[in-house]
């Protein structure tokens, strides 16, 4: 098969894994934007520790579940919304406004919408994880 985007690979094989019970799951291919995106899964206490294994290759991140997602996707097109346009993007994607992140790549790097608010920068929408 073709690899059509390795960030929605590795969301959905994470989601899957979440779903099953798993307590442990391995991405591969690993990518810069993967990276960032399960740091910040981290920074709000989604999945646990991850690690990234050099293969030569494209590499392996392997990953602790915790047992706290509910829901990962990853947004295709990678639609450009201005700072004012995220509250609309928030009642879209997320369950409520309290619960959930959107992962946006702005001129100031991978952060999620609250930030993105904060520092009143817009960008493109990767994905969302509640």
């Amino acid at each position: 098969m073709v690899r059509i985007s390795v960030l929605g690979d590795a969301l959905k094989t994470m989601y899957n894994a979440e779903k099953r019970g798993k307590r442990q799951v391995l991405l591969r291919p690993a990518s810069k934007v993967v990276i960032k995106f399960l740091s910040l899964m981290m920074k709000h206490g989604y999945i646990g520790e991850f690690e990234y294994v050099d293969d030569h290759r494209s590499g392996k991140i392997v990953v602790e579940l915790n047992g706290r997602l509910n829901k990962c996707g990853v947004i295709s097109p990678r639609y450009d919304i201005g700072h004012s346009e995220i509250e609309a993007w928030v009642a879209r994607l997320l369950p409520s406004r309290q619960f959930g992140v959107i992962v946006m790549t702005t001129s100031a790097g991978i952060m999620d919408h609250e930030e993105a608010r904060r520092k009143r920068v817009g960008g493109k929408v990767l994905g969302f994880f509640y």
